[in-house]
């Protein structure tokens, strides 16, 4: 048996990488799963990848908008009949910069990816959750959603953002057999932190991308970038009935590098 057996989950930004890992491990334990993401043909190519057959969906939207955020809610519920586990993973940067020189678009994007979608996303899956008094809610934010480095202005404060909001959550359904928690990963060499990173090191003020990673490295115990899968194995230990007792709590996946 599966430690997920017969739960269904959705995940947003779930076509690579984070996403794509607690996808993965969902599936090898049992669950239906809906993954995510803005392209339809890496949606089709994932799902061919990941070899779930019937027990995987693909549901395209962009995080960043609301519609979507709801929308893959919705379309679970359709598909699989209920939502047990909501992952609300998406988010990320395009063009950080130090706080006097970032520009409103830049700052909105930033808010609206890590923090706006996250509400919609948690508001949204407590109104399927709530009646039903069973759930788990999962967030990703982010080392830096206790710590914060130059250069990530935005970031930081959207990851921190997203902590505050989870704990309230937490408090507000706690009694209805739902959980709510965030996982906050170190430094992972994923498909968006490459792309977006060589950019992210030069407005840090550390030149280039391997800069960037080694003083990441150089922060934590285990002195290497994270892995997905590790950030995965906490997602089904959260998800699961056992969890029942963990809620409105912070799980750092960062290698040793948070001091508390």
């Amino acid at each position: 048996m599966g430690k997920l057996d017969g739960k269904v989950a959705a995940i947003t930004g779930s076509t690579r990488s984070i996403g794509r890992a607690i996808a993965e491990a969902y599936l090898r334990e049992g669950a239906k799963v809906v993954i995510n993401g803005r392209s339809a043909e890496k949606g089709a190519v994932a799902m061919k990848e990941m070899g779930g057959g019937a027990n995987v969906a693909f549901f395209a939207g962009d995080a960043r908008n609301q519609k979507d955020c709801e929308g893959i809610v919705d379309f679970a519920i359709e598909k699989f009949g209920k939502l047990d586990i909501m992952v609300l993973n998406s988010g990320g940067v395009e063009n950080t910069a130090p706080v006097a020189q970032m520009t409103d678009e830049e700052w909105m994007l930033e808010v609206t990816w890590n923090l706006h979608s996250v509400f919609w996303g948690m508001r949204k899956a407590l109104q399927h959750m709530i009646p039903r008094e069973a759930g788990r809610i999962i967030v990703t934010s982010s080392v830096e959603g206790k710590l914060g480095k130059p250069g990530i202005p935005g970031y930081a404060a959207t990851k921190h953002a997203v902590l505050g909001l989870m704990k309230s959550a937490a408090h507000e359904v706690g009694t209805l057999n739902i959980t709510v928690n965030a996982i906050l990963p170190g430094i992972i060499e994923t498909d968006i932190v490459r792309e977006t990173g060589p950019d992210s090191a030069i407005a840090m003020g550390l030149g280039t991308y391997e800069n960037m990673i080694a003083l990441f490295c150089k922060e934590s115990a285990i002195k290497r970038p994270n892995k997905v899968e590790e950030v995965a194995e906490v997602a089904v230990l959260l998800a699961r009935d056992v969890a029942a007792g963990i809620t409105g709590t912070s799980f750092p996946v960062d290698g040793g590098t948070m001091p508390y």
